[in-house]
Order: structure tokens, then sequence, then C-alpha cells
């Protein structure tokens, strides 16, 4: 797989990531998690989450009452079947920056990390890939 097809496969598997996020949809979240790699999770606020069973039920109660979600900005790098993600999260009027890490399993991105956390600045309203919103 090119450089090209792997950056657009990891900006497609974080787009559904936030798709399952912001519809509350946890069969798609749980698709998401990688089965073979170990996992982990830091929710704003949070302490770390350690293994899968742990970090999907943590996923159970947020997808409960999913908040209004968007992320923009992805910014992607990939290292040898890792693709690392980040972005800003915009939470109702709160602004977070994130990070997702993917790993290549069953010929597919699957998650093994996702942490979010507050900004001590807001960025910039414009940036590479478009206006914050």
């Amino acid at each position: 797989m090119s450089e090209t097809t792997e950056i657009r496969a990891a900006l497609a598997a974080h787009a559904r990531f936030y798709a399952a996020f912001a519809a509350g949809d946890y069969d798609a979240m749980e698709t998401l998690w990688s089965t073979t790699a170990p996992c982990l999770c830091v929710h704003p606020g949070a302490p770390a989450i350690h293994g899968r069973s742990g970090v999907l039920a943590s996923w159970r109660s947020v997808l409960e009452r999913p908040p209004s979600v968007s992320a923009s900005q992805p910014q992607v790098a990939v290292i040898r079947g890792i693709a690392f993600v980040t972005c800003f999260e915009h939470i109702g009027e709160v602004k977070l920056v994130a990070t997702n890490v993917f790993v290549w399993e069953n010929a597919a991105w699957r998650l093994v990390h996702h942490q979010a956390g507050p900004l001590r600045e807001v960025p910039a309203s414009e940036g590479p890939h478009g206006p914050l919103h």
C-alpha cells in the first residue's frame, strides 16, 4: 500500500471513529478498536484505561448520552503499520486536542489509543485544513 493510500485509509478510519462517537453508535465504536493489540484510552480529566474491555466499557458509558462532537484539522503520520492522527475535538463550545493511534490489523486500521485533553490556548480559527467549527 502506498503512503498516500495509507494516509487516506487512516483518515477514513479516523472519520468513522468520530461518526460513531457523534451518533452514539456503540457497535460501530466496538468494531473500530483492535482485537489483537493492547488498547488504551484517556478521556479528558480521567485516568488512563488499559485493556480492550475497560476501554469499550468506558465508551459504552460515554455513548449512552453522546455529546455533540466533531473533529477538525486531522494530521496523520504513518510509521511501519501504525498511524498517528492528531486533531482538534469540538464538544459543544469546548475545544480539545486529541490523538488517535491506529494499527494495521486484518486489512484495516484499528484503534489502539485515544486521548483527548484541554488546550492551554484556543487555536487560530483557520488552519491548514480549513476553519475550526
